[in-house]
């Protein structure tokens, strides 16, 4: 029996067993081996060669626009930046990805436009593993769904999930550390549903047989494997809702009927037209408010406040991490800095490294000689 046997073989287990606490332990060890096989089998298929993409990563942030082929987003990456992508009204017209760049708000963001995924892409076909490989790298995934086909996004969803692909979550916060001895020790709060027994069942299946392993939150048997696993990719998501152009008005409570049933509130979906270039600033917008970027205009020695080039760093960053992306010997020569904006408690406040930024701050450097 080969891997791809043993595989469905185990999902058609999974899926027969009822769930109760009395299978728990049960379906956690079925999907740990699941989980094992599908990474066994990516590994065999990874090591048979093929070619790939190789994009290299420029810019602030990358971008990658993920849908079925036909949709529009050869269209749709020419018409938000300068890329030179061939449009066509026939499948898999783009056969490579083509990167574009988006200028936006002083920043340069990455965008991608990857060959169209079909289903079973995450198994290989249609040399889907290369383009999910890519989209592993992105910082953010903006789907793009046809307005007559809203469906394609449960299916497009799943291809990343196979793909060890996490949307619009955070990484389980667990703690699992290896012991020489003593066996499985779990420490889990209240709140946690799963038994110990199938902690301990899953971390035996992932060959642990000395751990003390931390769950201080609620969790789900994937969501233990995918934290024990420690390979998924968490990335934000965007949803966009091309040729609307092509909808008449009396359609459109069908169309937010549609996305309600994948849970996707019509308010947040992005309703756009890529060959008459409607809603493309809004779009525009709303990546640059997911991507989680802000602005930092630096107060340059004897040339003052540059408004028109900012250091654009991610929410959260610090001075250090600005002195870090400026490069050079900042880190070295660092005596001090001083900021105003938003997140100054004064303009021209003295701060170290650890200070965090906020979007239009103005930063000066104070570096030694």
């Amino acid at each position: 029996m080969g891997l791809e046997d043993e595989i469905e073989e185990l999902r058609e287990e999974i899926a027969e067993t009822p769930y109760n606490k009395s299978t728990e332990a049960h379906i956690g060890r079925l999907k740990s081996k699941l989980a094992q096989k599908k990474e066994k089998l990516e590994n065999q298929s990874s090591s048979g060669g093929g070619q790939g993409y190789a994009v290299e990563k420029t810019g602030d942030a990358t971008v990658a626009l993920v849908g079925f082929p036909s949709v529009g987003k050869s269209t749709l990456i020419n018409a938000l930046t300068n890329a030179d992508s061939e449009i066509g009204e026939y499948e898999f017209t783009t056969l490579n990805v083509n990167p574009g760049m988006l200028k936006y708000r002083g920043a340069n963001i990455q965008i991608l436009d990857v060959p169209g995924l079909i289903e079973g892409a995450a198994g290989g076909r249609g040399g889907g593993k290369e383009v999910l490989s890519v989209v592993r790298t992105a910082d953010l995934v903006v789907f793009v769904l046809s307005v007559f086909e809203i469906d394609q996004y449960e299916r497009l969803r799943h291809e990343l999930y196979e793909n060890k692909v996490r949307l619009d979550t955070d990484p389980p916060n667990i703690s699992v550390r290896k012991t020489h001895k003593d066996g499985i020790q779990v420490t889990m709060r209240d709140t946690v549903s799963l038994d110990e027994a199938t902690v301990k069942d899953v971390l035996r299946a992932h060959g642990f047989v000395n751990a003390d392993v931390t769950i201080p939150h609620d969790l789900t048997i994937d969501e233990l494997i995918d934290g024990v696993m420690d390979n998924r990719e968490y990335l934000p998501s965007i949803v966009t809702v091309n040729k609307a152009d092509l909808i008449d008005e009396d359609y459109l409570p069908t169309v937010n009927e549609d996305l309600r049933e994948h849970d996707i509130d019509p308010d947040d979906a992005i309703f756009i037209s890529a060959v008459e270039e409607k809603g493309l600033d809004v779009l525009r917008e709303r990546i640059f408010d997911a991507l989680g970027l802000i602005r930092i205009y630096m107060d340059k020695p004897s040339r003052g406040v540059d408004y028109e080039e900012p250091l654009v760093l991610r929410e959260g960053d610090t001075v250090g991490d600005a002195c870090a992306k400026l490069g050079g010997s900042f880190d070295e020569r660092f005596k001090f800095a001083r900021v105003s904006g938003p997140s100054a408690k004064h303009d021209e406040q003295q701060v170290g490294q650890g200070h965090e930024l906020a979007d239009e701050d103005v930063l000066r450097i104070v570096a030694r000689k």
